[in-house]
């Protein structure tokens, strides 16, 4: 159990205040202790509602066929900066994806990406973390070197391993490894972002010695060459994508084992949406347009992607995240070698500050009319519960001034619209809404508000069972201000909407019965967890704990339909994302009582889904693609502390 956990909160001049909760939460409060962090801005002093709200453009192709039935892309991660906090403060430096063919691609949140059902893609992903000479970035944010990570510096016999020391080490500060996972995608394996397959940047000044590449990217190297003819380079790696399955909400994000918590936050991360197919409606139906290619300055859109995060910043602009695991629960040592906890992980981050689409607190002009958002939760840890409210400062929990139409999940549409006056949505889930303004006169402010807790998040109504973020902050998202209309409303109502098929899976042939556990200290007692993992159940129902570089145990057959029944012994709940495939939620069940049904809007298909403490949790996926994956919880520091596990489709 984590018994203790801090969120960056408002607080003195000079820096910010640590919640440190010392006990179980309940609506009477938390026990709190007030710890000072030295330069980090204070959030309550950051103007709100003063940037507009940045609408993703779409991700430039190199060519679009070209004869080979293939559209193409380069793409290059790259540091820059960016006005992330508002006008007249300090631009930030962050990380991004952008098109190495097209100036002025490379931003945060990254270039949309269009796709379309059934036509393949190719998109070669380079390392581009160099500076002006061609030598090698650090990173922006402490990399702890004592996890079982990609570990440059442990050269070919070492890499992707726990490395040794003879004392406690500082921040790693060498090259950067990144690999990048299309969230949601059905591919094959050398195409999946796989976290043992990263790759540095084609630098100059790599040390001797180092690892350039990860323990499986020489092999898929050589598969990807084989299959598509086209071969990967220092500093690179080509991921083809037949963009199989149903119209829906993807995304693109980093994944190189042990370090993908620091490079998304840093900022690597895209949407990627794939249109088209039997399961898909058009704009005459749906509110649009949404951006496209070619689309003059000014364009109007009424289908817009948002993703939200929270970031913590420094008073001269730039990313915080914690460089110390004192920060999370006050444990100042011993660390690697002198015992077995790292001395930088942290087990979560809640920052203080919200994000959304790469801006602190925007706000959006809209119109009388109906939108669809396409909501993203991109933090690291946090749970959002979102609300869209009149006063967004008032005591929190508070009514709903306007509900969510809900059409569609993480797989695609639903089977028919769910309306909710609230979105509780997890790491790394996606919730595609209509929001319907027309009834609100000119002139209306309204705000997307955040009623999720400034911790990990157990299951529970706000203001109840825990305390909602802090309604001066992290619990603002937001805003829309309503201006009059400019052009008639042409999509349909979503009363009079009927949304494509979602077809059931089959019977399963297996339930594989898994495990969600935290484990502590071996040599210290009354510390925090040291790490947390993934595991399957013995025959007695006794949880057996694996870490990433145990041998496979999940190994469905190919083409086989599976339960997996998810049991978690934490007191956290996590959002747990199997890659390759789009599950359905069959029922989840608590403490020996009946099991209940997925909620209505989870009725779709669906590639992450929270797994409540205490709990069992069944989900059913059909294994239609052969080869090596991975299923973790998507709580990124959790996946980077072990939280992982490889599985395999097919012969292993």
């Amino acid at each position: 159990m984590i018994s203790r956990r801090r969120v960056v909160r408002a607080g003195a001049v000079g820096g910010v205040s640590l919640l440190l909760p010392g006990g179980p939460v309940s609506a009477a409060g938390v026990t709190a202790a007030e710890v000072t962090a030295d330069g980090v801005l204070d959030p309550e002093t950051i103007e709100k509602y003063v940037a507009e709200l940045v609408i993703p453009p779409v991700m430039p192709q190199d060519a679009r066929d070209g004869g080979t039935g293939v559209d193409s892309y380069a793409i290059g991660v790259g540091q820059f900066q960016q006005q992330v906090l508002p006008p007249g403060r300090p631009a930030t430096t962050v990380w991004g994806y952008g098109s190495l063919r097209q100036p002025g691609t490379f931003g945060y949140p990254a270039f949309t990406i269009e796709a379309e059902v059934g036509r393949a893609m190719r998109v070669r992903w380079v390392n581009r973390l160099l500076d002006t000479r061609g030598n090698h970035l650090p990173h922006l944010l402490p990399v702890d070197p004592t996890l079982h990570w990609a570990n440059p510096p442990g050269g070919v016999p070492g890499r992707d391993s726990s490395p040794t020391f003879t004392s406690t080490p500082g921040p790693y500060t060498g090259p950067v490894p990144i690999v990048t996972h299309l969230h949601g995608g059905r591919n094959t394996e050398e195409s999946d972002g796989y976290a043992e397959a990263w790759y540095l940047p084609d630098a100059y000044d790599i040390p001797a010695g180092y690892a350039r590449t990860g323990s499986y990217y020489e092999e898929f190297s050589r598969k990807s060459t084989a299959l598509f003819g086209v071969k990967w380079s220092p500093g690179d790696a080509v991921f083809h994508y037949d963009n199989l399955g149903r119209a829906s909400t993807l995304w693109y994000h980093d994944h190189a084992l042990g370090i993908t918590r620091l490079n998304v936050y840093a900022g690597l991360v895209g949407f990627y949406l794939l249109r088209g197919g039997p399961a898909d409606l058009d704009e005459g139906v749906l509110p649009g347009p949404a951006p496209k290619l070619g689309d003059r300055p000014g364009t109007r859109y009424y289908e817009i992607p948002v993703v939200i995060q929270d970031r913590s910043f420094r008073t001269d602009g730039s990313l915080f995240y914690p460089a110390s695991r004192a920060f999370f629960d006050g444990f100042e040592g011993p660390y690697v070698p002198e015992s077995d906890m790292a001395p930088i992980w942290n087990p979560e981050f809640f920052a203080n500050a919200m994000v959304t689409n790469g801006r602190t607190w925007p706000v959006l002009s809209v119109e009388p009319r109906r939108y669809r958002f396409r909501f993203l939760n991109g933090c690291n840890a946090r749970f959002l519960i979102l609300k869209i409210v009149t006063d967004p400062s008032a005591s929190r929990p508070v009514a709903s001034a306007l509900p969510f139409w809900q059409i569609g999940s993480e797989g695609g549409f639903l089977p028919a619209p769910v309306q909710r006056e609230q979105l509780l949505t997890a790491p790394a889930e996606r919730v595609d809404v209509v929001v319907d303004f027309t009834s609100i006169p000119a002139g209306t402010e309204l705000y997307l508000i955040n009623e999720g807790p400034d911790m990990a998040f157990g299951g529970g109504v706000a203001g109840t069972d825990f305390p909602p973020a802090n309604p001066k902050t992290t619990g603002q998202v937001m805003k829309f201000v309503v201006e009059p209309l400019t052009a008639p409303d042409r999509s349909v109502p979503v009363s009079g909407l009927t949304l494509p098929p979602c077809e059931p899976l089959g019977a399963a042939s297996r339930t594989r019965r898994l495990s969600l556990n935290e484990v502590g200290s071996a040599s210290l007692a009354n510390v925090g967890p040291r790490a947390v993992l993934l595991g399957v159940l013995d025959a007695s129902g006794k949880p057996i704990t694996l870490g990433w570089g145990d041998p496979v145990t999940e190994n469905p057959a190919l083409g086989a339909t599976e339960i997996w029944e998810i049991h978690n012994f934490t007191k956290d709940g996590h959002p747990i994302h199997i890659h390759e495939v789009q599950f359905q939620l069959v029922d989840r069940q608590q403490n020996g009582q009946a099991a209940r049904p997925p909620e209505p809007w989870e009725r779709g298909f669906k590639d992450t889904v929270i797994a409540y403490p205490n709990a069992i949790t069944r989900v059913k996926a059909r294994f239609d693609q052969a080869g090596r994956y991975m299923w973790h919880c998507h709580m990124l520091e959790h996946e980077d502390n072990e939280m992982m596990r490889p599985f395999r489709v097919g012969p292993s």
